[in-house]
């Protein structure tokens, strides 16, 4: 199972791969990680790999060869998407973040990015930051797509529940498990 997870710095981008990971590893899966933060501090892509299987080798997906492709912010899904295989699904956080280059007035953020991205792949969208917000925590956001793209990884409630609470800061265990539930019922 090759997963890419993209997203903006401070998106939670890193915490949910490693959640995938360890749920998978947990499963008895050999699993490989990669992290790719670029520039995450200043608003600037974020790109981890999580691949696990019998015996993974190599820790980077190829273009073309991801089965489940998490993005946290609409953008983010376009400029990845073409790691996607062809049965490859595509969770997408509907949510805009505005690159630098944007903000400056140097370049436009394009319209019509999720009607583009269903065109041409198996999407999946949830406007995560509502739900996270009417939680009372917008911070848990990360939580809510992760529950959405759980189904489509495999694994039970169970199990990422309790990666989940194993993983994250005690005091955000009940917000971050109300999330995750929001998204894998949704």
């Amino acid at each position: 199972m090759n997963i890419m997870v993209v997203g903006v710095g401070g998106q939670g981008t890193l915490l949910t791969s490693r959640i995938i990971g360890k749920t998978a590893l947990n499963a008895g899966w050999d699993v490989k990680l990669s992290e790719v933060h670029g520039m995450a501090q200043r608003g600037g892509s974020v790109v981890t790999f999580v691949r696990f299987d019998k015996k993974v080798y190599e820790p980077v997906c190829e273009e073309g060869s991801v089965d489940v492709l998490i993005s946290f912010e609409r953008l983010e899904a376009l400029r990845y998407a073409h790691f996607l295989k062809k049965d490859g699904i595509l969770v997408v956080n509907d949510t805009r973040i505005d690159p630098m280059t944007v903000v400056i007035g140097a370049k436009q953020y394009p319209e019509g990015i999720l009607e583009s991205l269903e065109r041409e792949h198996r999407l999946v969208t949830i406007d995560a930051g509502k739900i996270a917000k009417e939680l009372g925590n917008s911070k848990v956001t990360n939580s809510v797509v992760l529950g959405l793209a759980a189904r489509h990884i495999g694994f039970t409630e169970v199990q990422w529940l309790e990666t989940l609470k194993n993983t994250v800061p005690p005091k955000t265990i009940e917000i971050n498990t109300m999330a995750f539930k929001a998204g894998y019922e949704g």
